[in-house]
Parts: C-alpha cells; structure tokens; sequence
C-alpha cells in the first residue's frame, strides 16, 4: 500500500463518516464492505434485498453494515415526494419519482442529499452516466463551481517526479471534448482536490503535444486559451501552458524548452486537452509504470459521490471510499 493511500485511510479513520455503497448486491462491493468495516475506515450502508446479500456475503463479515432495501424502505414515500417536488418543474411525474426511487443509486443520493449519509460510492456495474445521473439532478454542483470533472490520483513507484510520484490526472473520465473555458475550470477544480487530498502545494501543467507555440493549431489553440482563462480566475495559482509532459514533469526538458516558466519540471498536477489524452494518459502510466490509479474521483458535485472503473478490485473500491470520507470530511 503506498504511502498516500495509507494516510488517506488514517486520515478517513480519524474523524469516520458513513457512505452508501449503492451496488450492494455485486460481489467486490460486499467483500469491499467487509474489508472498510474491518479497518474501521467508514460506517457503510449496503442497498439492495437484504437476502440477496447476506447471500452474497457468505462468510465474510458484514454484520455491522446497515443494510437498507429502497423498495421497502420507510424513507420511500418520503424520498418519492420530496423527488417529484424537486424535478416536477422538469417535467416528472410522482409515477416517474416512485419508480427512480425505487433505484438505489437515486435512493443513496438522496440519503446524502438529507444527511443519511456522507457520500456514495458506485460504478461497479453501472456506467459513469447513471451513477452521476441523480447527483447532478439531486445534489447539483458545489457554490462557486460550474463544472462537474473527474481525476485520477496516480502513485508512481520509486518517481523522482510530481510530488514524491504522486499526481492528479484531470480529466481522465468524464468530460469527453471539453472547450478552453471547461479547461481552465478543470484546472481550478483539481488544484484543489490536489490540496484537499495530497496536502501539498499544486502545480499545475496544461499539456498539449506543444511547448510555448512550438507547434500551431486549433488544439494548441485550445490549451493556451485555457491556461490564460485559469490564471485570470485564479492568479495565485502555480499554473503555466502550454507544455510537453516532458517540460511539465522533468527539471531538465523543463529548463530547456521553458526556461521561462516558473513551475516545467515541477508539475504535479496534469491538465489534459481531452478525455482521450486522459484517459490513455492514465492507463499506460498505470501499467507501463505499475502505478497505483485511484478513481476516477468526482469533483465539483456539492457533496461526494464518486464513480468506479468497472474493472475495479475490492481493494479499489476501498481505496475510492477513503478518499470520499475525506472529501465529506473537508465538506
């Protein structure tokens, strides 16, 4: 277990919050259940028919996870009230609202939407579409924030770069072809989460396959729109564009093909133009460098909700609630 992880689960540990696993019929969501109460890392909520998981449980230990089923829950009429009020103006009827209800990723969010709960977690078998669905319906976007955007939180092995190996991917799972203004709100957004999760200064590289116009195109374009949108909104951050990975991350590239810059070689934080960059960023930093890649984490929702890969592990899905009780934490 690195280093990171462990503090996020001391960190989890400390001041303990209680999320809902929302897919808590599927096997790796159980065990990971089994496995969050035994550290005592969160208080945990289990949705779905209590049978069928204590079925799928077995053996293992889940003895002190409440357990709730949506459709006999005595919150049901009252979350398919309170959803209809919220989206009638939108065009839903109170049929429609019992029947979302009914879902349990519609059900966990509205558990975190009246303080039932700290924040959910999901994705195992859902697709990023549904689990965000009812958080952007129910929960909306955090004061101040204007886009919803997703990172990785990658720990590289024996790295001399970022910080101590550990950086922010962003957006690596969410918004597909975001525009220069989306960008620069990307940035914004992980430049706290970098703080909020890693405790250390972010420094931030908006990357492109161009260093300082050494190429010229509309996505060099974009990026450079981007990296002056972002210092404008926020001058006090340590943020420059548009750079090569390379000049973003190594002190040397960085002092050769920027030597102006104030934070190439020093990036710990890293912007991508698209959610192809991104995403393939990502994966071959996880398996060609046997780095550890913790969500995709959710940033911008007003309180925690957080998607899974669908290849996950039990243990990421542990890994995923940690850094959701310390986002509820900071919350």
């Amino acid at each position: 277990m690195s280093d990171f992880l462990q503090k996020i689960k001391q960190r989890a540990m400390a001041d303990k919050k209680k999320i809902v696993l929302a897919e808590g019929t599927e096997p790796r969501t159980v065990k990971a259940a089994a496995m969050i109460l035994e550290q005592g890392i969160s208080d945990v909520v289990l949705l779905g028919n209590r049978e069928e998981i204590k079925t799928v449980a077995g053996d293992m230990d889940i003895s002190k996870a409440e357990i709730i089923d949506p459709e006999t829950s005595d919150k049901y009429e009252e979350f398919s009230n309170l959803l209809y009020e919220m989206r009638k103006a939108k065009g839903l009827t109170l049929d429609q609202a019992k029947a979302l209800i009914k879902d349990p990723l519609y059900f966990g969010v509205m558990m975190v939407k009246h303080d039932m709960a700290d924040g959910m977690v999901a994705g195992a078998v859902n697709s990023t579409a549904n689990v965000l669905r009812p958080s952007l319906q129910i929960l909306k976007t955090a004061p101040g924030t204007k886009l919803v955007s997703s990172f990785f939180v990658m720990v590289v092995p024996d790295c001399e770069y970022g910080e101590k190996g550990t950086f922010i991917y962003s957006d690596s799972g969410l918004n597909e072809n975001p525009d220069a203004e989306a960008v620069s709100e990307i940035a914004i957004s992980s430049a706290k989460s970098f703080e909020q999760l890693v405790e250390a200064e972010p420094i931030i590289a908006m990357l492109s396959y161009s260093t300082y116009g050494s190429a010229k195109s509309p996505l060099v374009d974009k990026m450079q729109l981007a990296t002056k949108l972002a210092k404008e909104k926020r001058p006090d951050l340590k943020l420059d564009g548009e750079l090569q990975v390379d000049a973003a991350i190594v002190p040397k590239v960085g002092k050769a093909k920027a030597p102006d810059s104030k934070i190439a070689g020093a990036a710990n934080v890293l912007i991508f133009p698209d959610l192809n960059a991104g995403n393939i960023g990502y994966k071959l930093t996880q398996r060609l460098a046997k780095a550890e890649a913790y969500g995709p984490i959710t940033q911008g929702i007003a309180k925690p909700v957080n998607d899974l890969s669908r290849g996950c592990s039990a243990e990421d899905i542990v890994g995923v609630v940690a850094i959701t009780c310390v986002q509820a934490q900071v919350k």
